[in-house]
């Protein structure tokens, strides 16, 4: 068998291959998966049985049902101030689907994609999927991990089209403050570029305020937002995702997403709706559950032999910066896994921006942070 050659050298990246190596182990403790730990609400799942039930077992509409679309309409009006119609928007499979979909409406072969570091690694691969040129900005930590506007500016040539955003950001955390934000949206109108703002944590904020990038003057018709349902309702395994952006675009999307899916999951869209308009209470119920557990991990962490741990801000993960153990971030890892069967992802895996770093995701119960920090304080110790 002959692989097409722009796959014949794909490799796992950082993330999968800590994945791969945890389903061949026992007994570990994972904080390295962006998943929440909490179940479906039994009522969204009711929602989503009750439409079975009532004869949603057909083919959906391409772009998604119309409520369902308004739903996602009303949730980020609601939450975010954000004017959007069901013509503006596309539900699709998982939000990681967006961001693909979007690649391949946009890039034409060689057109630059801005990704800002430390930045999740499908982006990359989707760029490279539709043709396009990754390039990557570094950021550093004492500026929040948010971009430089001179190294933006160094960063574009004639040939850049789109700049990718996420805040909250996987894998650091951090919050963009609006008025960095506020840099950023002057800096693309005057490039004249298209954003992608990866918004899929907006639902996770501890300190500040959730800024929706398309809400900023000017800025709706050049920003395709994607959100989804995965991390804000506990729906990871019902691959429902979301793109709001202007009605060509989505236009675009759909055509090109009925090539390979031919829609969504015509229950999980009506669980999503239910989800949408009833469980806003859940949110801050599950916000204040994820806060305080990063709140101990962090007091924790900073405790640790080599470890110095900024303050949760938004999403379920932390980014320690791990330098002062004299170890890289895989060997750190690697080390972790083998020897204390305590899981994490390197920040490496997210572009060079991430080295001297590990991802921790506070997803699981306090009872097994509390045993995977113990672990950890153990293993520093032995080194």
């Amino acid at each position: 068998m002959k692989l097409a050659n722009r796959y014949s050298d794909m490799q796992p990246s950082g993330m999968v291959k800590i994945f791969q190596a945890i389903e061949k182990m026992e007994g570990v403790l994972n904080l390295s998966i962006g998943e929440p730990d909490f179940d479906t609400e039994h009522d969204i799942i009711d929602a989503a049985a009750n439409a079975a039930r009532s004869g949603f077992t057909h083919y959906p509409p391409l772009q998604g049902f119309v409520d369902v679309r308004a739903a996602v309409c009303d949730y980020w009006k609601r939450h975010h101030g954000l004017d959007a119609t069901p013509e503006e928007v596309y539900m699709g499979v998982g939000g990681i689907q967006i961001p693909s979909l979007a690649m391949q409406a946009l890039l034409d072969p060689g057109d630059e994609v801005i990704l800002i570091e430390p930045y999740f690694p499908p982006y990359a691969a989707q760029v490279k999927a539709a043709e396009g040129v990754a390039v990557a900005v570094r950021t550093r930590e004492e500026n929040g991990f948010a971009p430089a506007l001179d190294d933006l500016k160094r960063a574009t040539t004639p040939r850049t089209k789109l700049l990718v955003l996420n805040s909250p950001g996987n894998p650091t955390g951090r919050v963009i403050p609006r008025g960095q934000m506020e840099e950023i949206a002057a800096f693309v109108a005057e490039r004249d570029l298209l954003l992608l703002s990866d918004e899929i944590y907006e639902a996770l904020i501890y300190r500040g305020k959730h800024t929706a990038f398309a809400t900023l003057p000017g800025m709706k018709e050049r920003t395709l937002t994607m959100g989804g349902m995965s991390k804000s309702h506990c729906m990871t395994g019902w691959r429902v995702g979301y793109a709001i952006g202007p009605a060509e675009l989505i236009r675009v999307i759909t055509l090109i997403a009925a090539n390979q899916t031919y829609g969504l999951n015509t229950l999980a869209q009506k669980g999503s709706a239910y989800a949408l308009a009833n469980h806003d209470a859940k949110l801050i119920e599950r916000r204040k559950i994820f806060a305080e557990r990063m709140n101990y991990v962090v007091e924790r962490l900073n405790k640790m032999k080599g470890v110095a741990c900024a303050p949760a801000e938004g999403a379920f993960y932390l980014f320690p910066n791990i330098t002062g153990t004299g170890l890289s971030s895989e060997d750190f890892v690697w080390k972790l896994l083998e020897n204390a069967h305590v899981a994490t992802i390197p920040g490496s895996a997210f572009g060079e921006s991430g080295k001297g770093y590990i991802r921790i995701a506070c997803t699981c119960s306090m009872e097994n942070l509390t045993k995977a920090m113990d672990k950890m304080e153990a293993f520093l110790k032995t080194l």
